[in-house]
């Protein structure tokens, strides 16, 4: 695909971003500079882009990412770091204490929910869980990549179910 061609399907699929960026950031204005964002890195990183692809798709990773990591540095900002002898670390944006205990019980639900799932479930959502790629899970299992990702769907389906006391209520 020449520069052309790729700067032309980016410029005809920028407007189906619009949805996606103002759910992400609930803000025009700042939806309109994540479009601009994922546009500029998509074009530098084309690249990276595998023709016969869905670009579509490509773009809404692009723009996923860009947004956690514009969110995780503005996290940062809002922490400084005490510079005394015991170095804590404290979120400027609260003040709120609290003794975990409710974070413990989750956990200890969570890591039950997870050791009730057959293995061929369990193993294949661990792994995702551990940041490996679904292609590498397919080849260390020795299995469809298409299985790989049904196998983790009906995982996190049935942790869903099994977790149901944990889901928030608005």
């Amino acid at each position: 695909m020449t520069t052309l061609e790729f700067s032309y399907s980016l410029n005809k699929l920028s407007s189906s971003l619009k949805p996606f960026a103002l759910k992400l950031t609930r803000d025009v204005d700042d939806a309109n500079d994540l479009i601009q964002d994922t546009m500029v890195k998509a074009f530098t990183n084309k690249d990276k882009f595998t023709e016969g692809t869905n670009l579509k798709a490509w773009l809404y990773t692009i723009m996923k990412n860009t947004f956690i990591t514009n969110y995780q540095r503005m996290v940062r900002r809002g922490t400084f770091v005490d510079t005394t002898d015991n170095l804590h670390y404290i979120n400027s944006s609260s003040v709120q204490i609290e003794n975990g205990v409710f974070g413990n019980f989750t956990m200890d639900d969570v890591t039950t929910a997870i050791e009730k799932l057959d293995d061929v479930y369990k193993t294949p959502f661990m792994m995702h869980f551990r940041g490996f790629k679904y292609h590498e899970i397919a080849d260390k299992l020795q299995i469809p990549i298409g299985t790989v990702k049904n196998r983790i769907h009906i995982a996190r389906k049935l942790l869903k179910e099994d977790l149901m006391v944990y889901q928030h209520k608005n």
